[in-house]
């Protein structure tokens, strides 16, 4: 394969018929140019991910079906428009053009008066205070020790395998590890998993940070598509065949960030799936706390019940707790816990006592406060979703089930500009280019239902207008708006 190539999955023609539907607008004179309207939309979307192989120009003729002068048309217009990338001998994929434009975190724009809808973290429970004010009673006993725990502190990390075992998935002490936070957690797993060059199936879209990460080792992300409804594991399947990653990162609780959730039959058929490629499954249970609807005791079993031996499960205290304990953990085998622990000395000796101490105090009797933390994201998701039917009634939305956010279906590829001027009205957000791999999603935005019920609905109002002000002919922007996810 040529370096210069991207790696990813190749899409059949039957396949890329089906997405594209009913691509034809304007009849026949202008049907390269409706083709690649369709393509692009396919590609703004984030359904062709960059680095996604095209099928041959004949195979593409005769599937959709369309003379092939009128396919080169079509990919000639997005090479010019830098969707498309070729090279003889090698065909046709996804490309995406790049750009820049830094809006800094800590200019004036973005200050405490800006509602933050980049980050998806609620304040702290109510019971964190009197946690801190509990521990301080035991402290001085582990003053007078070292201070250095590479697994964690007993105590927690029995308690975290107590809350496994509540969910049906008996589990040892000995098979936690505790970490500073779930990016921690997946930095270190990546150091043990991955090396430079390695490839790394990933959702489409996905969390930033978990992209970002992957990057940072030197990985390449081969992302699959989501659908509509959730997963396809069939296109799963055969990435894991074609790109042979060396692991999976998956979010299989209230996706983040499209809330879905895959019941237990999908797990089962993506345990398989898996098995048969050899390939681990590091799944990123950080929301699966917050069931909106329900009891999170009750929903699927968990993904490393399907398949022990090659489910590494990454959790964190950060959406259901606090941000601020910066407490995660890793659940694996007990043979990855021995090679996590002999690699992590590179990285760091332990995470931080005393919110180690905190978060056991916590998990002592999590539910009284896990359950008025679900009822109040439950409410303030409906004062969200009223907001964006009265103020973005274009906009399309499906109602999250758990988690922190609404994934919204923009009426245009207007995310970026809408991020951008958004600014201007006090509200930060992250375009869903942040949540591509490579890009895309300018139809897309992530709006979290973490702040009280007062600032959304005023949040929600100024976004309507920042909405209206943006629509109109032009094309998707071609940066980036960087500021901190959550």
């Amino acid at each position: 394969m040529n370096s210069d190539v991207p790696p990813g999955g190749r899409i059949s023609g039957f396949r890329l018929a089906r997405l594209l539907g009913e691509w034809r607008r304007r009849g026949a004179r202008h049907g390269s140019a409706d083709l690649a309207a369709a393509i692009r939309m396919l590609v703004l979307d984030g359904r062709l991910p960059a680095g996604t192989r095209l099928p041959a120009e004949r195979e593409m003729a005769e599937v959709l079906p369309v003379s092939r002068t009128m396919i080169t048309a079509a990919l000639d217009q997005l090479r010019a428009e830098g969707l498309v990338a070729s090279r003889r001998g090698a065909g046709s994929w996804i490309s995406l053009p790049t750009g820049t434009l830094g809006i800094v975190p800590d200019s004036p724009l973005v200050g405490s008066s800006m509602v933050d809808f980049a980050r998806a973290a609620p304040p702290a429970l109510p019971g964190v205070l009197a946690a801190f004010d509990q521990v301080r009673r035991y402290l001085p006993d582990h003053l007078a020790d070292h201070g250095y725990y590479e697994h964690g502190l007993p105590d927690l990390r029995q308690r975290i395998a107590d809350r496994y075992a509540a969910r049906g998935l008996p589990t040892s002490p000995d098979q936690i590890v505790v970490t500073s936070g779930a990016q921690h957690a997946l930095a270190l797993t990546l150091r043990l998993l991955t090396g430079p060059g390695d490839r790394v199936l990933v959702e489409q879209p996905s969390y930033p940070n978990a992209l970002d990460a992957i990057k940072a080792v030197s990985a390449i992300p081969v992302p699959v598509a989501m659908t509509d409804t959730g997963w396809d594991l069939p296109g799963i399947a055969a990435a894991l065949r074609q790109a042979a990653p060396r692991m999976a990162y998956v979010v299989v609780d209230f996706h983040n960030p499209t809330a879905h959730r895959l019941d237990a039959e999908g797990r089962a058929e993506l345990a398989d799936i898996a098995r048969r490629a050899r390939t681990p499954l590091v799944v990123d249970e950080t929301v699966f706390e917050l069931d909106l609807d329900g009891d999170p005791l009750d929903g699927p079993p968990p993904m490393a019940a399907f398949a022990e031996d090659l489910v590494v499960t990454l959790g964190s205290a950060s959406k259901s707790h606090w941000g601020g304990l910066r407490i995660g953990w890793i659940r694996a085998s007990a043979e990855v816990v021995h090679r996590l622990i002999s690699t992590r000395t590179a990285l760091d000796l332990g995470s931080a006592v005393v919110e180690q101490l905190v978060l056991a105090e916590l998990l002592a009797d999590p539910e009284p406060a896990l359950r008025e933390r679900r009822a109040q994201l439950a409410s303030q998701r409906d004062v969200l979703m009223e907001g964006l039917r009265e103020h973005c009634p274009t906009w399309r939305f499906r109602r999250p089930e758990g988690g922190l956010s609404v994934w919204c279906e923009l009426d245009a590829p207007l995310s970026t500009r809408i991020a951008v001027a958004a600014q201007n009205h006090g509200i930060r957000l992250a375009p869903g280019s942040r949540f591509g791999a490579h890009g895309g999603f300018e139809r897309w935005l992530r709006l979290p239902f973490v702040q009280p019920p007062d600032v959304l609905r005023d949040a929600v109002r100024r976004l309507g207008l920042v909405a209206a002000s943006v629509a109109g002919p032009g094309v998707a922007a071609e940066t980036d708006v960087t500021v901190p996810v959550a």
